[in-house]
């Protein structure tokens, strides 16, 4: 039946009545209505008390849900989640400097924006605990959302679908990276600017440039979510992390990384 769908059904149409499927499949109604939930657990119906079943745009909600439980039930999933970023966002990275539009740029640099003025925010807010956490909310939003928005900027509706279904586990990976940043001495200002040299070279046409911008904002996120889930166990970083190695440039946790310009304020970064 799901090829059904495919084949002579598009997005919005309503299906035939259970009898008539039936007849076609040469099956019980009952089967039908059994095969009918399955389609509706995928995403793929829309089923509702006395009206027949409707042909839906495929939700990246179960996608969503089997990532999210992967972490709720092992935080160190985190660190599987990095691996298959890696193999993503870097690609995605390279397509949307290929493939850049004015649309597309607008939307990365929109939540640049955001990101640099709830960076400066974050950090500013040292007495202000309420603004404070006003700014991480707004910064993980805009974290979240420059991600998403490289991901349609390829122009690939599968790989920006895959990201969607990311969206939760991302989020909160974010989260939990963001942590382990600060607990290393980092702030939000250093991983606003890890994330504007990716949109330089997006912006410059430059894909090699952007995928090293991509895999090094990546490294760095594993760093610090190594640092988080080993705070989390109580066990000195120097015990779990491995020393630096040049070849991937994985600083050890530890060692507070050199920020990528410290001379360059917010502002001269995004003049």
């Amino acid at each position: 039946m799901q090829s059904l769908l495919f084949t002579e059904f598009p997005v919005g149409s309503t299906l035939p009545a259970e009898s008539r499927l039936a007849e076609r499949f040469g099956v019980s109604r009952l089967t039908i209505r059994e095969a009918l939930k399955i389609l509706s657990g995928r995403g793929l119906v829309d089923l509702r008390q006395g009206r027949r079943a409707v042909v839906t745009q495929p939700s990246s909600t179960i996608t969503s849900s089997v990532f999210a439980s992967y972490i709720r039930q092992d935080p160190s999933s985190y660190l599987e989640l990095i691996e298959v970023r890696l193999a993503l966002e870097v690609q995605s990275a390279t397509l949307a400097a290929q493939r850049r539009t004015r649309a597309g740029l607008g939307a990365m640099e929109a939540a640049l924006d955001q990101m640099a003025q709830a960076a400066y925010a974050f950090d500013e807010a040292t007495d202000d605990e309420a603004r404070r956490l006003q700014a991480y909310a707004l910064y993980q939003e805009a974290d979240l959302a420059f991600h998403e928005s490289i991901a349609l900027a390829t122009g690939n509706r599968m790989l920006a679908h895959v990201l969607e279904a990311l969206a939760e586990s991302l989020l909160t990976s974010f989260q939990t990276s963001f942590a382990g940043h600060l607990s290393r001495g980092g702030s939000a200002r250093d991983t606003y600017l890890t994330h504007l040299r990716i949109l330089e070279a997006i912006r410059a046409g430059d894909p090699a440039a952007a995928a090293r911008a991509m895999h090094r904002q990546l490294q760095h996120s594993e760093r610090d979510l190594r640092a988080a889930l080993t705070a989390s166990v109580g066990h000195p970083a120097s015990d779990v992390m491995p020393t630096s190695d040049p070849a991937t440039d994985v600083t050890p946790v530890g060692v507070t990384p050199a920020d990528p310009d410290p001379a360059l304020t917010i502002e001269e970064a995004r003049s």
